[in-house]
């Protein structure tokens, strides 16, 4: 991804606000590849593109996009990525879809946020701040640099799908784990339990730890456990296994607890832990979050609080900034890192009427 710090750019136009189409710019976003650690070329399209649409924008040190609208003290920070999982998606419309890898994860939010904060008067005494950060999908290394570098804003809005009509108010933790084990090679109908049945042993630990710890609790207040990777092999004088395990965390699991368990449960091997990031959960009765309930009405929809089994930069940001925050965006989670991946034109749009209406409220 770019490393680089690049020379910001500023444009001021006449008149005071500006049309971004936006499907028009997340079809070119989504032509360019952005794959986690690789998203300097798109960094670079959007410094200059929205530099010719009146934004204030630069590359920080992090290779994050940061892009300012207007003139005053600022009021907002919509920090979305720039970054997808790998895969290619050919980028093509069918009837009011647009498809593509990032249409929903999450290109699409950052469109809409971009284009909602182009039609703000730009001479009203309100800055808007709209961040485009890397690697959200492997190390969250834009959002930590925001985090240790940038002040904290007034409020927070983080661009990640949460359809039309939602508004995403907490996300589980989540642990990445990798536990390794080497032993002598014995032979496969001897009494010893090879590399691999050790490596399967404290998966399923983990398993049952999980759902005795879990009982009957909800999607979001349980304890999971995933698998991402195995490896297994012996060159006849080693045996080795090696596993990678990822933990969603509910609010009630201290993680410091959780960590302590775990390391008991791997005791047989080496265990590595990957990253950890502690779950999340936003004032649902904050200014902010009421704004996007007045603001989902006033565009026709029925707004509703959600809560996420998975993870984005609100987990990293909103501890570090400490004010109101809440997640936003268009486009149907469930599509997140699918082959059909996808967004409605129309929902794009919407998002962008509730967005817009949010930042006068604000």
């Amino acid at each position: 991804g770019g490393r680089n710090v690049t020379a910001s750019h500023t444009t001021i136009l006449s008149p005071e606000t500006a049309v971004l189409d936006a499907s028009v710019l997340l079809e070119e976003m989504l032509r360019i590849p952005s794959v986690s650690g690789q998203e300097s070329a798109l960094s670079g399209f959007l410094a200059d593109r929205l530099a010719d649409a009146g934004f204030d924008t630069s590359i920080d040190p992090a290779g994050n996009l940061v892009a300012s609208w207007g003139r005053g003290g600022e009021v907002v920070a919509l920090v979305g990525h720039l970054d997808t999982v790998p895969g290619n998606i050919p980028v093509r419309r069918v009837g009011n879809r647009l498809y593509g890898r990032g249409s929903v994860d999450a290109k699409g939010p950052l469109t809409a946020a971009l284009a909602a904060v182009a039609r703000q008067p730009r001479d009203a005494g309100r800055r808007f701040t709209v961040i485009g950060a890397v690697e959200e999908e492997t190390s969250s290394g834009g959002a930590r640099h925001l985090a240790a570098t940038r002040v904290a804003p007034p409020h927070l809005v983080i661009l990640e799908p949460s359809g039309v009509d939602g508004i995403t108010i907490a996300y589980k933790g989540s642990v990445r784990l990798r536990w390794s084990r080497v032993q002598d090679a014995g032979h496969g109908a001897g009494p010893a339990s090879s590399a691999a049945d050790a490596a399967f042993a404290f998966v399923r630990a983990l398993q049952n730890h999980a759902i005795a710890w879990s009982g009957d609790a909800s999607l979001f207040d349980r304890l999971d456990v995933r698998v991402l990777a195995c490896d297994a092999r012996s060159d006849g004088l080693q045996d080795r296994a090696e596993v990678d395990v990822a933990l969603r965390v509910p609010l009630a699991y201290a993680m410091e607890d959780l960590l302590d368990e775990v390391k008991s449960l791997g005791s047989a091997g080496e265990l590595r832990v990957l990253s950890q990031e502690p779950p999340v959960r936003t004032d649902r009765s904050s200014h902010l979050a009421r704004s996007f309930v007045q603001a989902i009405r006033e565009h026709g929809g029925s707004p509703r609080f959600k809560l996420k089994t998975g993870t984005s930069d609100l987990n990293i940001l909103a501890p570090a900034w400490n004010c109101p925050a809440v997640a936003y965006g268009p486009g149907r989670s469930l599509l997140d890192h699918t082959p059909d991946e996808h967004i409605e034109i129309a929902d794009l749009e919407r998002a962008v009427d509730v967005l817009d209406s949010v930042l006068r409220r604000l």
